[in-house]
């Protein structure tokens, strides 16, 4: 005959184990799935030219920003291209809040560059769709990387927009 015998550490320790088990089990079968952002879901199409890689790096010249921004598929003339140094404000007022919020929709962020000097190219963009009046392109740099800028009219009533194509 044998005789085994627990401690009540043993018990404790089973106990804990079985409890954990039974919560793991609870998670899987009720925790809906995710699809993670690498995979397609099901609901929609698969498209590989949605994606597009876009480089923000390397902009030390008028040239460069013009290069720049014909990867979103817009020409300008670089020629009566302007640079100026601007410095990003302190604080943002409701305006310049505004325009970060363009620049966010289109993953990049001024909050970061508060109170720095940053370039400014402005461009004339010359194959606007369907719009009659001047457009203009303003591509932020900060130390060769583009942080920020838009797609704009020079009308008082025009609109504004990130890079890429409406």
């Amino acid at each position: 005959m044998f005789i085994y015998s627990f401690r009540a550490g043993t018990i404790k320790f089973f106990g804990i184990i079985c409890v954990a088990l039974v919560a793991l089990i609870a998670l899987i079968a009720f925790v809906p799935t995710y699809a993670s952002g690498n995979e397609p879901s099901q609901d929609t199409p698969v498209n590989k030219s949605e994606t597009v890689d876009y480089r923000y790096d390397k902009v030390k010249s008028v040239g460069d920003a013009a290069e720049f921004l014909s990867q979103f598929g817009w020409t300008v003339n670089a020629g009566a291209a302007e640079q100026t140094e601007v410095t990003i404000p302190g604080e943002f007022d409701k305006i310049f809040a505004g325009y970060n919020e363009i620049q966010k929709s289109q993953g990049l962020d001024l909050s970061k560059y508060k109170k720095k000097d940053v370039t400014r190219y402005t461009f004339e963009v010359t194959n606007y769709p369907d719009y009659e009046g001047k457009v203009y392109a303003n591509v932020l740099v900060y130390r060769n990387k583009v942080i920020g800028g838009d797609i704009c009219s020079a009308d008082v009533s025009g609109f504004i927009h990130g890079f890429e194509k409406k």
